[in-house]
């Protein structure tokens, strides 16, 4: 029977992961096993870069603050080595980057599931969400698609503005 104090430091780490999942905006559950430490670093360092916390835990104490938020859904893959990467602004950022390492590391580094905004991926639709880019450059690609029309059309009043005045003198 484990200690009060062991029982009190597990239901800490409860209702930390609980309030974690509660502002997340996007998470990702991975299985980690066979990853060097130099390749977690170097991942760790990316997902930091992101704004996305990411860390090892207990299946689980998992499962229980999976429980809390309503995920039970989850619950199926929180079996072997679990990593939970977690943002609270971008939704595909922990995809994008978990993604990139899986496919790298083939067999390696395995996706397990995840969600976004409440709804619940498995590991083929968190590969799919991998292949999203980043918001701002979404963002970007709106701003250019727009941008040759546009000057298109001033192109076009310019030449009927000039063709008028030309007319007139």
């Amino acid at each position: 029977m484990p200690s009060e104090k062991v029982l009190e430091a597990k239901k800490a780490k409860v209702e930390q992961l609980t309030e974690l999942l509660k502002g997340a905006v996007s998470c990702v559950i991975v299985d980690y096993k066979g990853i060097t430490v130099d390749e977690d670093t170097k991942m760790r360092r990316e997902l930091r870069e992101e704004g996305v916390h990411y860390s090892v835990e207990k299946n689980s104490l998992l499962r229980f603050a999976m429980k809390n938020v309503g995920m039970e859904e989850l619950e199926s893959v929180l079996e072997g080595t679990t990593a939970i990467a977690i943002s609270n602004d971008d939704q595909t950022a922990p995809a994008r980057v978990l993604g990139k390492y899986a496919e790298a590391l083939d067999g390696k580094f395995e996706l397990k599931a995840g969600f976004v905004d409440g709804e619940i991926y498995d590991a083929a639709g968190v590969k799919a969400l991998s292949k999203i880019p980043s918001k701002d450059v979404l963002l970007a690609q709106l701003v250019g698609s727009l941008q040759g029309p546009i000057q298109g059309l001033a192109a076009i009043l310019k030449a009927v503005a000039d063709s008028k005045s030309e007319d007139a003198a």
